[in-house]
């Protein structure tokens, strides 16, 4: 309990004290997330939407791969980047391995077919309410998911930070990719893998508080979407847990 008390006590004042290793590898981690987030999310959007309302021979499978893919496990996702991205493989002419790339190509793969997926219900069900209205307003389906795409846009608005907490919080893929290089690939969740087996709980601990901060403020954003959401279109119906029913089944359809 001792121990405890004084890495936790060490913990607070690391944070207090607003230490320079502390931010760095927060920073790295928040940049990493974020660059994923925005290439995953633009295609996965897209993606998603056309998904959503199209219709065409094998979209069963599709869609069954794709709910798949949403259970890939990171240190799998990472290992593949990296034979991918090894001097041997066929991106390896990139030399992307251990670096900033690295770690956001990793992340973008296992961010694309949870906002894919999530995206491709949320559309779906929006299709089926009341996507009739625009293809009888003579609305291609490319252009009639862009506009449920925009209709339905809070509950997008909350995949897309779900998507940021499954990024921020992943840990084997990056450090697959990333070597988590003190200065250069070190992020918060390597960060307190290593630093926990090293034996330093305050840096581990006050990395610890950190991302669970971020992961509060996460769902404090989707808990005020979701509250302005019922405000302007009315109450949503929910799935266990609050969660909007949209986002509770991505493979409830196909």
């Amino acid at each position: 309990m001792n121990t405890f008390s004084g890495s936790l006590a060490a913990a607070f004042s690391l944070l207090a004290s607003f230490d320079s290793t502390l931010q760095t590898i927060v920073a790295r981690s928040l940049a990493v997330s974020a660059t994923a987030c925005l290439i995953a999310c633009s295609a996965g959007l897209l993606l998603g939407a056309w998904l959503g309302v199209s219709r065409f021979p094998g979209r069963g499978a599709v869609l069954a791969l794709l709910n798949t893919a949403l259970a890939l496990p990171s240190v799998v996702v990472g290992l593949v980047v990296y034979l991918l991205l090894s001097n041997s493989g066929p991106l390896g002419f990139l030399g992307w391995l251990f670096s900033f790339k690295a770690m956001v190509l990793a992340q973008s793969v296992l961010v694309l077919p949870v906002v894919t997926a999530l995206v491709r219900q949320t559309i779906e069900d929006a299709d089926t309410s009341h996507g009739e209205q625009f293809a009888s307003l003579g609305a291609r389906r490319f252009m009639r998911s862009l506009i449920l795409l925009w209709d339905e846009r809070y509950a997008v608005l909350t995949v897309l930070i779900a998507a940021f907490g499954r990024a921020i919080s992943e840990v084997g893929a990056v450090m697959i990719v990333g070597g988590n290089i003190d200065g250069f690939t070190r992020v918060m969740t390597t960060s307190i893998a290593l630093e926990t087996s090293k034996g330093d709980l305050p840096l581990a601990l006050g990395l610890g508080m950190v991302l669970l901060a971020v992961v509060l403020l996460l769902n404090v954003a989707i808990a005020l979407v979701r509250r302005w959401r019922e405000r302007l279109d009315g109450p949503v119906p929910a799935g266990p847990g609050g969660v909007p029913s949209a986002l509770t089944a991505p493979g409830a359809r196909s």
